[in-house]
């Protein structure tokens, strides 16, 4: 029998930008925003303090961009604001299911958004309303995982959450290799000298500084996030 107890307070979810687009190519598709957040209004139902992260890989990615011949740090600003718009819509459909949320970006845009400053997040997440993280770190050369796992040290969440596209970590591509082991258990260390591609290499350091555990799991699998916030052995745990 599942668990329905929450492991947890306060928690940092990761989203992928990517995820937001459903089965469309690019932006945003509506049903799957709208299902994004029925499966954190379970969590927050249970009175877990939830923080989000979200990437803007469906809008814009800034290392395409720079690779495509843009300077880094412009296509970086671009993707940061991609993620503004993603956490925009993350928050309305959060809002639509009664989850008072607010959104706090690390790029000063006050008509549509609060400024990030960390006492505040804490105090909204204290007063049960979810808090949307957006525009990264604020600063280019550094992705939405080393965002995410900043915004979960500054908030003291006590774990980090990462719904993407696959069910957890693998010992090599599995979308590339049909062999690839399914790992449930890995510690920072092993993921950092083996160059397993779960996060970026700075976003893990940066957890495993702050012993941050993570866990990896797949989004489209529904009551994942419930699950995982509960323990009950969702997707790969990464810890020291």
């Amino acid at each position: 029998m599942l668990n329905r107890r929450p492991e947890f307070e306060r928690v940092l979810v990761k989203l992928s930008g990517e995820a937001l687009m459903g089965d469309q190519g690019f932006g945003i598709e509506p049903a799957m925003i709208n299902y994004v957040a029925q499966e954190i209004a379970q969590v927050h139902a249970l009175g877990v303090q939830v923080s989000i992260v979200v990437g803007g890989g469906n809008i814009f990615r800034g290392v395409a961009g720079s690779s495509a011949g843009m300077d880094r740090a412009s296509a970086d600003n671009m993707g940061m604001l991609a993620t503004v718009i993603n956490s925009l819509a993350l928050c309305d459909a959060l809002e639509k299911q009664g989850v008072p949320t607010r959104v706090q970006s690390a790029i000063v845009m006050n008509q549509v958004a609060e400024p990030f400053i960390r006492r505040r997040a804490i105090r909204h997440l204290e007063k049960a309303r979810a808090v949307i993280f957006a525009a990264g770190t604020g600063n280019p050369y550094f992705t939405t995982d080393t965002a995410a796992v900043l915004r979960a040290r500054e908030v003291n969440a006590q774990i980090l959450f990462k719904a993407t596209k696959v069910n957890g970590v693998y010992d090599k591509d599995p979308a590339v290799y049909g062999d690839a082991v399914f790992i449930e258990d890995i510690s920072y260390m092993e993921v950092l000298e083996r160059q397993l591609h779960v996060m970026d290499m700075t976003a893990i350091s940066l957890a495993m500084d702050d012993n941050l555990p993570l866990q990896v799991f797949e989004l489209n699998q529904k009551g994942n996030i419930i699950g995982a916030v509960c323990g009950n052995g969702v997707g790969t745990r990464i810890h020291s």
